[in-house]
């Protein structure tokens, strides 16, 4: 397994990070909108629909990602970021309050609208991030890596409280905490970086710290953690309520293309959000 995970994340770098550190946004837009259309292949077959209707469903992903990118005004555009981050507050007070029987109550048509939508927005926001700069990028997802690493190791470390243990069993308030320490020291390193080295755009911290200033910044990172341990409960319940273990098997020995953009999905639209203020 372990040989398996390796060979897959080797294969993965070799493809993306071309992709990323093109001069033009276009290679990274195009690889990352297959990715979201296999998520969305996934996304219908968690909830019931598998064959041609899954394959509609990762194609209807695509288009309606490439509708909402058609907009010139995309990367300004409030009217898409904050909904999309309310929607995924809401989805989370939702996974904690229902648990992994509730969504199968939710009509079909319902779960497959709300996995579309969610999917095209989260693309259109790593779209938009990657405009702005690799800086700005990498440094909104490595809050959710960092988040999710430190989490996991505080939790095992100190972990007695369960934060949701009808969804996953393994999360706990004590994970939460870690990985808000790991983020904000993240955060600190990352704006010390970019005040003493010029990477092309500024990070994610250095925007809200100009913005908002350190209040701000230690507020919108607390934030920001918190939707990513959404994104991951999320997509856990309805795992869950599917009886799955993983998104798929497309990814060998990591699962599927939902099970590493689960907790990305919220946290890109939401640090948009943030940074158009």
């Amino acid at each position: 397994m372990l040989r398996q995970r390796v060979i897959t994340a080797v294969v993965l770098l070799a493809v993306l990070l071309p992709a990323l550190f093109a001069p033009m946004a276009w290679p990274f837009a195009a690889l990352t909108l297959l990715m979201i259309g296999a998520a969305g292949w996934e996304w219908s077959r968690l909830n019931g629909r598998a064959g041609a209707v899954a394959l509609a469903t990762g194609a209807a992903v695509v288009a309606v990602s490439l509708i909402l990118g058609l907009n010139p005004s995309l990367p300004e555009q409030r009217g898409l970021w904050w909904p999309a981050t309310l929607a995924w507050v809401l989805a989370g007070g939702f996974a904690l309050r229902t648990g992994p029987a509730g969504w199968p109550r939710l009509p079909v048509a319902l779960r497959w609208v709300i996995g579309v939508a969610l999917l095209a927005v989260g693309w259109n926001a790593i779209a938009a991030a990657r405009v702005i700069g690799v800086n700005f990028l990498l440094s909104a997802m490595a809050l959710v890596w960092v988040a999710d690493i430190a989490a996991y190791f505080g939790g095992r470390a100190f972990g007695k409280r369960k934060l949701a243990p009808s969804i996953s069993p393994g999360k706990s308030w004590e994970g939460v905490f870690s990985g808000w320490a790991g983020v904000l020291l993240l955060a600190a390193a990352w704006t010390w970086i970019d005040r003493h080295h010029a990477l092309g755009s500024a990070s994610l911290y250095t925007q809200l710290l100009g913005t908002f200033g350190l209040p701000g910044l230690v507020l919108g990172c607390l934030a920001l953690a918190g939707l990513s341990v959404v994104g991951d409960l999320f997509e856990s319940l309805v795992k869950r309520a599917a009886g799955a273990k993983d998104s798929s098997g497309l990814l060998p020995g990591h699962g599927g293309v939902l099970d590493r953009i689960d907790a990305l999905l919220p946290v890109l639209p939401a640090a948009m959000a943030l940074i158009s203020l």
